[in-house]
C-alpha cells in the first residue's frame, strides 16, 4: 500500500541526526555494513554528505521515515554516475515505513529530478544482501549493468543499476 501522505522534500538542518541514526540503523543494524568499518562514519554524517550532495527525506507528520542521497557526475559521493546520469545512494526506510512506498516515494522523486534536469538515466549500487531494495528498483524498471559491478575495499560484490530516463 502506498502511503500517499509522505512527503518527499530536502533534509532539514534540525534532522540530520535523525536521518544518520536511521542510516546507520539501517546499514548497520540489518547486517549490510559491519559495526567496525570506516563507512558508519560516512553514514551517519548528514551534515557532510548534505554539503556537496542532495539528501532526500521522506517525512509523515514530522516524522522522517527514509532518506537518500543524490550524488551528481565528478561530486564527491558520485561512485559510479557518468556524464548524464544521475546517481542516489544510502536509501533508508525505517522498518516501521515498510511497504508504505516510502523507498518507492524517494526513488521517483530522483527520477523525477533527472528527467527534469534532462539527464539520460538514474543509477544506483545495491548489495545482494538488499533484497527490498531490489524490488523497488525493478519494479520502477531499473535492469542490472553487470558490466559496471564492482567490489568494496573488502571484497563485497555490488550490483549496478539504472534506468534510463
Amino acid at each position: 500500500m502506498v502511503d500517499f501522505d509522505v512527503e518527499t522534500r530536502k533534509v532539514r538542518t534540525e534532522e540530520f541526526a535523525t536521518v544518520g541514526a536511521l542510516t546507520v540503523e539501517v546499514y548497520v543494524g540489518e547486517g549490510h555494513v559491519d559495526a567496525e568499518s570506516p563507512y558508519v562514519a560516512e553514514l551517519f554524517d548528514t551534515a557532510t554528505r548534505s554539503a556537496s550532495a542532495e539528501v532526500l527525506v521522506a517525512v509523515r507528520d514530522g516524522e522522517v521515515l527514509g532518506s537518500l542521497t543524490i550524488a551528481r557526475y565528478g561530486t564527491d559521493y558520485a561512485d559510479i554516475a557518468r556524464p548524464g546520469e544521475l546517481e542516489f545512494r544510502m536509501l533508508a526506510v525505517a522498518k516501521r515505513a515498510r511497504g508504505a512506498g516510502v523507498g518507492t516515494a524517494l526513488v521517483s522523486r530522483v527520477i523525477d529530478i533527472a528527467r527534469a534536469e534532462g539527464l539520460s538515466a538514474v543509477v544506483l549500487t545495491t548489495m545482494p544482501s538488499m533484497p527490498d531494495a531490489r524490488r523497488i528498483y525493478e519494479r520502477l524498471g531499473f535492469a542490472g549493468v553487470p558490466e559496471r559491478n564492482w567490489r568494496t575495499a573488502t571484497g563485497l560484490p555490488l550490483t549496478v543499476m539504472r534506468l534510463a530516463v
